[in-house]
């Protein structure tokens, strides 16, 4: 999957990016995101992706508490990066809802999930984790499959000065554990691999 990236000018500000991006009318299941001040749209998700998504969605509803939700399809607003992220996976707590017509801002949610295409890795590994990080996100899990020796499943956290830590990182096969208040050992023997 790769993005087609949406002109803009170069000091277009984010109340500008974000009135474009509304507009925006992208045929459904288009994913429509502002990433660095870029508007970019990507196809569909494959079958892989979504099925990995789906994985990993089933497996965080059996730990959450009830009063959180999973989403496939919220934005997360990151404004000091030029920033607006639909991430494949994102945790946030009812409480954190949006007022109407407000946008989501990533610095609520409690995990996001990015699984990367082939043809935009590179703003899962390094735009966005910039962004979740900056924003504050508490963990950021970075599904990879698309890595050119072997796909791998890394966990970022403890989120400083736009900066994350690397928590965990293991090869496709291997278990990695999301902590409290997860807790949740993912088993990443399951994911596809295109």
């Amino acid at each position: 999957m790769s993005a087609l990236t949406v002109g803009h000018e170069p000091e277009q500000g984010w109340d500008d990016l974000v009135h474009t991006w509304k507009g925006m009318d992208a045929r459904e299941g288009r994913k429509v995101e502002i990433i660095e001040g870029i508007i970019t749209v990507s196809p569909s998700p494959s079958w892989d992706h979504n099925s990995t998504a789906s994985m990993v969605h089933r497996r965080l509803l059996a730990v959450i508490p009830e009063e959180w939700h999973i989403f496939h399809t919220q934005e997360a607003a990151v404004p000091g990066r030029k920033g607006l992220y639909i991430p494949d996976l994102m945790v946030a707590a009812e409480v954190d809802r949006p007022a109407p017509g407000e946008l989501f801002p990533a610095s609520r949610a409690k995990l996001v999930v990015e699984i990367t295409s082939r043809g935009n890795a590179n703003h899962d590994r390094i735009a966005k984790a910039r962004g979740y990080a900056q924003a504050g996100v508490p963990l950021y899990l970075l599904l990879d499959p698309w890595v050119s020796d072997s796909p791998t499943a890394t966990l970022y956290g403890e989120p400083e000065a736009g900066t994350y830590r690397m928590l965990e990182t293991v090869e496709y096969g291997g278990k990695l554990t999301l902590p409290a208040p997860f807790d949740l050992a993912i088993d990443t023997a399951e994911f596809p691999v295109s």
